[in-house]
């Protein structure tokens, strides 16, 4: 086993939650190691973020109402207050001042911003840079984190599993290039990301298991609002590929439409394509079946040139864009996690989670459009600063790399390919309970195939299907326990027809 290291603060994860987490714990004075799996900045979610990040402007009271009504009314409250409270400041502090990221305006100074409105907005309070708002904060934030003196940078490392001791987490096992080694830590932040590898189509990056909720859900952490999968319902979908199109699209006006070449959402919501995701991804689900393709019509839209960076991939992949782009919905956000509170604390002692991860509350049962980002970016500032103050605790610990690193391709293959039809046929936008009841069966018994193979195995590989069999579980388990249908969590009657 490869030298055991100690640092004041282990971040895992590499998006905007994990490098603020990692520069507000540098700013408080501590040693920092961040450390990515992600071999390149697309590798993480962060990067693919088009829309870009909400702000409260002016309005905090209807930012937050905002959020409580996407989210069906079971959005935390006290969240909300903490999200649209630290907005502005966060988002000048980090993004415009340190990092100038360069928001596009709509003036002859630099913050006259051009803000956008997306679905389920009451105003325009979003910042952007094009559609590409993610690729511009991340690409400035891993530079800035790398840089830093007091943030030691590991691409291409992996967390294995928690070192836990007594109820408390004192670090985690790395792995890089097939060596493992142990990482302790004063405290450990998990900031992995999402849980887009679950399914056969998701916006996330490859690589999304939902690593930091089954390393602390094996640990014994809280987790909570499991059953709440976000669906983006404008996404082109082609040989497992996605495009996510923008919310900020429809935002300026473009419109849904039938293969038969009518506009249906006003028959669904009164708001129409800016109903909230879970409204618009079900119609989308149900137009396609009955009328076979829905696209989106971008014509009332300057689609060339306010969505350049669209445009051109759109013309990349062949889509003809003035025809109508192809969407469907696909996986994009799980708005459960770890439980965490307003300083990402977990429920075990020195281990803290932010982004995507964690379960902030602020989302309830549907996510708002373009708050991703600023949870990342508000509990990650929030959290990096709160873990700071305690100081590594070495312990002696069993190797892991003493087992057989290799795997065979197929058996992760074949039992992720098993896992995703699972997910997708029964776990996806609409289920019952008697389908949920099957997923469980299956998703109990790949689990522990998977488990019996781990013990005599440390590859990457191997301990991501783990994460995604875990996590698999508690979202199939916590849909089955929720028998009312709110948000993202929409329960059917097997074989319902389909509303004409």
């Amino acid at each position: 086993m490869k030298e055991q290291e100690s640092t004041d603060v282990l971040v895992v994860g590499g998006g905007i939650a994990g490098c603020a987490a990692a520069l507000s714990g540098a700013r408080d004075g501590a040693d920092v190691t961040l450390a990515t799996k992600a071999r390149r900045p697309e590798d993480a979610s962060t990067w693919w973020a088009q829309g870009g990040i909400a702000i409260s402007r002016d309005d905090p009271e209807q930012f937050k109402q905002d959020i409580i009504d996407a989210s069906a009314g079971t959005a935390d409250p006290d969240a909300a207050d903490v999200l649209v409270e630290n907005a502005n400041d966060a988002v000048r502090d980090v993004l415009v001042e340190t990092l100038e990221v360069p928001f596009d305006t709509a003036g002859d100074t630099d913050e006259d911003f051009d803000f956008g409105r997306e679905a389920a907005h009451d105003e325009d309070r979003i910042l952007h840079v094009d559609a590409s708002t993610g690729t511009y904060v991340l690409e400035r934030f891993l530079a800035f984190v790398d840089d830093h003196p007091d943030i030691r940078v590991r691409d291409d490392t992996a967390a294995l599993d928690l070192i836990t001791h007594e109820g408390e987490v004192r670090g985690a096992y790395l792995e890089s290039d097939g060596e493992v080694w142990p990482v302790f830590a004063g405290a450990t932040v998990l900031a992995t990301g999402g849980i887009g590898d679950l399914y056969p189509a998701s916006t996330n990056p490859t690589g999304s298991t939902g690593d930091g909720i089954a390393m602390a859900a094996l640990a014994g952490a809280d987790v909570a609002d499991m059953e709440f999968v976000q669906f983006h319902p404008t996404v082109y979908v082609e040989d497992g590929e996605t495009l996510l199109i923008s919310e900020a699209v429809r935002g300026e006006g473009a419109i849904l439409r039938n293969d038969y070449g009518e506009r249906f959402m006003p028959a669904y919501d009164e708001a129409a394509e800016l109903a909230p995701r879970d409204v618009v991804a079900r119609a989308v689900k149900r137009e396609r079946q009955l009328s076979g393709e829905v696209y989106l019509d971008v014509s009332p839209v300057d689609f060339a040139d306010r969505f350049p960076d669209l445009r051109e991939q759109c013309e990349r992949r062949g889509i003809d864009w003035e025809s109508g782009i192809p969407v469907q919905p696909a996986q994009h956000f799980l708005c459960g996690g770890v439980t965490v509170d307003d300083r990402g604390r977990t429920s075990l002692d020195r281990l803290y989670a932010a982004g995507e991860c964690a379960h902030t509350g602020v989302h309830g049962a549907n996510r708002l459009a373009s708050t991703s980002l600023l949870e990342g970016l508000v509990w990650g500032l929030r959290t990096g600063q709160a873990a700071v103050g305690r100081d590594p605790a070495p312990m002696d610990v069993p190797a892991l790399d003493d087992r057989d690193p290799s795997l065979p391709d197929s058996f992760a293959r074949e039992k992720f390919t098993r896992l995703r039809r699972v997910m997708n046929e029964y776990v996806g936008i609409e289920r019952n309970p008697a389908e949920l009841d099957r997923a469980l069966g299956v998703l109990r018994r790949l689990k522990g195939e998977v488990d019996s193979y781990a013990r005599t195995r440390t590859s990457r590989s191997l301990y991501e299907l783990r994460n995604a069999s875990v996590v698999a579980l508690l979202v199939a388990r916590a849909a089955a326990e929720n028998d009312e249908s709110v948000g993202t969590h929409n329960l059917i009657e097997p074989d319902a027809p389909l509303a004409e």
